[in-house]
């Protein structure tokens, strides 16, 4: 009698314990809602991602993504996403942003992992991201959600609306304004940096977005072929990125994988180094450094675009003086970084110095370090033109 009542009571506790599992399975947000106008006042009321049991997850229909190589934003760490309504799909471009349908709905969740016993405000500038995901989500017991970006593609263009995560990790609110948020970084040697992480304003976003700067309409910057050609750890495997978005509907016109461009991954260093750096650039700089761009008065383009040397700023003078040159006469000199003006500007956290202008309070260090082994790499001499 005794065993049985002890079966009972575990049998009885296995049940209860799948039940619970199935329901968690069966219980779903409501469906991603694509608002045509206005600006909510909560991420919530997208219904993209959502606080759930300690996790940040993922709605039905969400796919998240990565870039080979991603933009510098004060070493933290981002979850994007893409949704787009049933039916609907974008359209290949092997160059240019993909051409998405209204409806679509991107984000982008900025984050930090946590550190172990650290004072409120205090977190991990690191780039191991082992302990960040729960699935397609993120763990919140491991990482600090800072803030979650939406681009909404509308009927009269693309939206750009920021939202900053409260203080309880369970909701974030619309920041049209932007905010200023104080951290301190603290690395895996026990140094800490304290900075002010700047969440920009929706006028800001322009600066950034605008794929032509005389016409100011915005457009996503990290969807296209040579950024998003790469793998991903999906839940029901491991898959080429372009190769799942047709898979599940969200693209079509793709050529085969041999004619799909790709960049390389800036910290692979059995990649090129030229182009790991030229992939850098691209990101962080090509978005304002094109043709189009809003720095395209500077006749420096830093996107894959650039054709010679001169374009690329290689013994090019700049177009405007100034403290930004550091009092360097060329963009780039082959073979001398620190003669070089890209470096000292990516080297800089000053306003009017530092490039990028926004987007970034700290330093990138390994991305300067990148920058100043390819230009000590490169062969040649300014001197025929000074």
């Amino acid at each position: 009698m005794h065993r049985r009542l002890v079966f009972w009571c575990i049998a009885t506790a296995v049940l209860f314990v799948l039940g619970g599992i199935l329901a968690a399975c069966h219980r779903q947000m409501p469906p991603v809602t694509f608002h045509a106008e206005g600006r909510p006042a909560h991420l919530s009321e997208w219904h993209v991602v959502a606080v759930a049991d300690g996790k940040l997850v993922l709605n039905q229909g969400v796919v998240p993504y990565d870039l080979n190589t991603p933009l510098f934003t004060d070493y933290a760490h981002k979850l994007r996403t893409i949704w787009m309504p049933q039916g609907a799909h974008a359209n290949y471009d092997a160059e240019q942003t993909f051409d998405f349908p209204v409806g679509t709905v991107i984000s982008k969740t900025f984050y930090y992992p946590r550190a172990a016993g650290g004072a409120e405000g205090t977190v991990l500038r690191t780039y191991d991201s082992s302990r960040d995901f729960a699935g397609e989500g993120l763990d919140l017991a491991h990482v600090h959600l800072v803030e979650t970006r939406i681009l909404v593609r509308r009927a009269s263009g693309w939206a750009a609306i920021p939202y900053v995560w409260n203080t309880a990790q369970t909701d974030a609110d619309l920041a049209r304004t932007g905010a200023v948020l104080p951290l301190t970084l603290l690395d895996d040697k026990g140094a800490s940096e304290a900075f002010n992480y700047v969440v920009p304003d929706e006028s800001q976003c322009s600066s950034c977005h605008a794929r032509d700067w005389v016409t100011r309409q915005i457009a996503p910057i990290g969807p296209k072929a040579r950024h998003l050609n790469r793998d991903y750890d999906y839940p029901d495997g491991r898959e080429n990125q372009l190769a799942h978005l047709v898979r599940v509907g969200y693209l079509q016109g793709v050529p085969t994988a041999t004619q799909i461009p790709r960049n390389a991954n800036w910290m692979d260093t059995h990649q090129p180094l030229e182009a790991r750096a030229r992939a850098y650039l691209d990101i962080n700089c090509g978005h304002c450094h094109n043709p189009k761009g809003a720095a395209n008065t500077t006749a420096l383009t830093l996107d894959v675009t650039a054709g010679d040397d001169r374009h690329l700023g290689i013994c090019k003078p700049p177009v405007a003086a100034g403290r930004g040159t550091g009092d360097h006469m060329f963009d780039i000199v082959p073979g001398q970084p620190d003669a070089s003006i890209l470096p000292y500007r990516m080297a800089s956290s000053e306003p009017g110095v530092m490039m990028p202008e926004i987007g970034r309070s700290t330093v990138h260090r390994e991305g300067v370090a990148l920058i100043r082994a390819w230009i000590a790499s490169q062969q040649g001499s300014c001197l025929a033109t000074e």
